[in-house]
């Protein structure tokens, strides 16, 4: 059974109630299970068949009793087009089953919500609350000024390198390690290197313009 749109309707405080009205509960004695689910919001102070109600064949109405509005609230919004053992449930306010109590006690609680809310937002810290205009510029002020430090940390870190003698280039007369076994390695690689070049200088040098070849076919 597709779900129809619900219709858009504003309460005021004197419409909401603890008092709750349940309609299209099926008929097959299911009165505490109908409180249990109730119950799951809240206290639920009384949950009773209401027999002199009009209803569909097949159905109850029953009459819901909360402890507190809160409770009744959250549960109405929960609860209203919910399914219940297959039939849509169908949950309005009760007022007029307040009395003269019931509806101080309901503008006293409502009266100390709103007074919470605006304590709660005048309290928020104006950083959070307000966008300065100003606050753009100066994040990319910062973002320059970060990126013009790292340059100049760059160029510094790379006049450093070249004017300190750790990194000066060092000679092939020189040793390259502490260890004389080392260095002794190294040297013996540099002669073979040496003797490398040495010879293919010399193979270059010998190589001659080859001879023409003569011809000493007979001719016929």
């Amino acid at each position: 059974m597709p779900r129809e749109p619900a219709a858009v309707r504003v309460y005021t405080v004197c419409d909401e109630s603890k008092y709750l009205i349940v309609r299209n509960v099926p008929s097959l004695g299911c009165g505490d299970d109908l409180a249990n689910l109730f119950a799951t919001y809240g206290p639920v102070d009384e949950c009773t068949p209401m027999d002199a109600e009009d209803c569909d064949p097949y159905t109850d109405v029953f009459f819901i009793k909360f402890s507190q509005v809160s409770n009744a609230r959250f549960a109405k919004r929960k609860l209203d087009e919910s399914v219940f053992l297959g039939n849509r449930l169908q949950v309005s306010y009760a007022p007029q089953f307040e009395s003269l109590l019931d509806t101080k006690e309901k503008l006293e609680v409502r009266r100390k919500e709103v007074l919470g809310r605006m304590k709660s937002s005048s309290g928020r810290p104006e950083g959070l609350s307000h966008h300065s205009p100003g606050q753009g510029s100066s994040a990319a002020n910062s973002h320059r000024q970060m990126s013009s430090n790292k340059r100049e940390y760059t160029k510094t870190l790379h006049a450093s390198q070249f004017e300190d003698p750790r990194f000066t280039h060092v000679s092939s007369n020189k040793d390259y390690f502490p260890s004389e076994s080392m260095n002794a390695t190294v040297n013996l690689v540099r002669e073979k290197l040496d003797k490398i070049q040495s010879s293919s200088d010399n193979s270059n040098a010998i190589v001659a313009p080859k001879k023409p070849r003569t011809d000493n076919r007979r001719r016929i």
